[in-house]
């Protein structure tokens, strides 16, 4: 797909009617296009955006692109960051543009999306042994020769069925796959011992249509995760890929990939994939971390390798919820008109922030979630908490992963609370 198509199709994004099927955005506006409604500027808190609503720091998003393009620069890493946080077109060409290798997803409906928006490099973060998949992935390698795929692998099994449906499919090129790491027991997906990760190396080199391309895993799952133990698991990772490498198992490859790094413990891959011996064939040290592009007020905010190494900058927390106080049946309860298809619950609850009334605001003093209902938010009140029906509280929230699928179009707002952009997520 060329520059131009792309554009288009990003563009056509913002050509998408006001109407009923996005929360949050001003009735007064439908029919008009996104594009419109941005270029009218309207204020998220006096322009007609009802609550629920979620928006986007402007100045916070691009603070965190920034700062993540010049920390893999700075450690010689490459960069696919995870794609499945946002599912946002938008969002993926903008963490190109700050020097993403490519966009790292976790299933095939989420690389469809991104082959619809021209993403050229793919890192597909999951076993895929789905024969419909398989299909349609040989035949977009054969129709677009600057396409590249990349997924894991961990049995014999699965290789054997990605074998059986890429050669029905008539498939032209190898698809590259990495063998996975397992995290341990108790862990996800991987294989659990280095003489399972060579039985799939072999497996992979029986068939014909697969590529042996490097090895990769997801650290956060390493159980009782510290930094040792961190530390101790990307050793194995990068030993595997020596080993390997020693063995002549990446004969044909162009390059060797050695990948991990969620949100939590890139520092850790950043210290481990910087003592890889040269091998053999260049080596792409691709990190994946993805949350950081919103960032969040609580999990990632509360351990993350920024917090453990200041001096390499801090990520800032991005999303703002707003949601309206419409009941304050006691003095120490209140409740707002948001809930679990609203803000993010699965880590942890969300956290009041700020209070909006007669447009001044002032810190949330006092105030408490304690539980969410599909609609509501349930608040605890202290003596210092001054609440009333009808005041606007701004929440962060924890885990950006399970916040973006909940809106289909997010506002972009300055730090006045000018509406400078929408994005548009696709779940």
């Amino acid at each position: 797909m060329d520059a131009a198509t792309v554009a288009e199709r990003l563009a056509a994004l913002q050509a998408e009617r006001v109407d009923h099927r996005f929360k949050g955005l001003p009735p007064d506006a439908e029919g008009r296009t996104l594009a419109e409604l941005a270029a009218e500027r309207r204020n998220l808190f006096s322009g007609g955006f009802t609550t629920p609503v979620l928006a986007l720091s402007a100045e916070r998003l691009a603070h965190n692109l920034e700062l993540m393009e010049t920390y893999a620069a700075r450690h010689g890493l490459a960069f696919a960051p995870h794609g499945k946080t946002s599912m946002a077109p938008q969002l993926f060409h903008r963490q190109l543009a700050h020097g993403a290798w490519g966009i790292t997803l976790a299933l095939p409906h989420q690389v469809r999306v991104a082959r619809a928006f021209g993403i050229r490099r793919i890192f597909l973060a999951n076993e895929l042994v789905d024969t419909a998949d398989l299909r349609h992935l040989a035949a977009e390698l054969a129709a677009d020769p600057d396409f590249r795929f990349i997924c894991y692998v961990d049995s014999v099994r699965g290789v054997e069925l990605m074998d059986a449906a890429l050669r029905e499919a008539g498939a032209e090129r190898p698809v590259e796959v990495v063998v996975e790491l397992g995290a341990g027991e108790g862990a996800r997906t991987g294989v659990r011992t280095e003489a399972d990760a060579t039985a799939v190396a072999e497996a992979v080199a029986r068939a014909e249509t697969l590529r042996l391309t490097g090895v990769a895993g997801y650290e956060a799952q390493v159980p009782g995760a510290s930094p040792e133990r961190v530390q101790a698991w990307l050793h194995r990772l990068t030993a595997i890929a020596v080993e390997f490498d020693k063995a002549g198992r990446f004969a044909g490859a162009e390059e060797i990939v050695v990948s991990a790094g969620g949100s939590e413990w890139f520092d850790a891959v950043a210290d481990v994939f910087a003592e890889i011996p040269e091998l053999s064939l260049p080596v792409l040290k691709l990190l994946r971390s993805g949350a950081y592009v919103s960032h969040d007020d609580v999990h990632y905010r509360r351990g993350t390798p920024f917090n453990r190494v200041p001096e390499e900058g801090a990520l800032e927390p991005a999303f703002r919820l707003w949601a309206q106080v419409i009941s304050r049946p006691t003095a120490d309860e209140a409740f707002v008109n948001a809930g679990k298809r609203d803000a993010a619950h699965d880590l942890d609850l969300p956290v009041a922030d700020t209070v909006r009334r007669d447009g001044v605001a002032r810190p949330a003093a006092g105030i408490e979630v304690t539980a969410l209902s599909d609609q509501h938010l349930w608040l605890r009140t202290g003596p210092e908490a001054d609440v009333r029906v009808g005041d606007w509280i701004g929440f962060g929230l924890s885990h950006p992963c399970t916040t973006f699928d909940k809106w289909q179009v997010i506002p972009v707002a300055e730090a006045d609370g000018t509406v400078v952009d929408f994005i548009r997520t696709f779940f």
